[in-house]
């Protein structure tokens, strides 16, 4: 491939990949779904782009925030989605930066992804909780109780699917990135 379109090719798998997990996140296929809940595919997107060896913090930034705002765009505004999806992008980066989990562990075995995404699924539902808390309108006991249901099942179905992206995902960044 020429240079120019290993480029062009690298950021289309980038765009179409955003663009299949903002429209795959209304759907309710069997095996999605957990106490109505389903996977949080953009935010399963925003780890798969921050963990990334060579993603700056801008880049991961900037991830968050376009993901953020496409799903605001599908549900609520507010809460936003935004600020959970870059603060995701914010630690997921961080962890890969501090060498945490070695690259090699992570690129090869399934876990530390699912892992990840478990962990980043409970920050950012946490972070939705507390936008629900500052909105008001429902009482603090009856936002914490769906929290609990919403941030576990959202974690549990988004960690057994993160592996389904990021390695399909991961191996077409590496051979159009050169």
């Amino acid at each position: 491939m020429f240079p120019y379109s290993r480029h062009f090719v690298n950021w289309g798998i980038t765009i179409f990949s955003v663009i299949f997990c903002v429209v795959i996140l209304p759907s309710r296929l069997p095996g999605m779904e957990l106490l109505g809940i389903g996977p949080n595919w953009p935010l399963i997107w925003v780890v798969v782009w921050s963990i990334r060896r060579k993603r700056t913090l801008m880049a991961a930034i900037v991830g968050g925030l376009i993901l953020g705002f496409l799903q605001d765009s599908m549900t609520a505004s507010w809460p936003s989605h935004a600020v959970s999806l870059v603060f995701v992008a914010i630690v997921t980066i961080l962890l890969q930066k501090m060498r945490s989990i070695p690259s090699e562990v992570i690129e090869k075995d399934p876990i530390p992804i699912a892992l990840i995404v478990f962990g980043m699924a409970v920050i950012a539902e946490t972070m939705m909780a507390f936008q629900f808390s500052w909105i008001g309108g429902r009482s603090l006991v009856e936002i914490w109780t769906d929290h609990q249901r919403v941030a576990l099942c959202s974690a549990i179905l988004s960690s057994l699917w993160a592996p389904v992206i990021y390695f399909p995902l991961n191996r077409l960044w590496d051979v159009t990135h050169g």
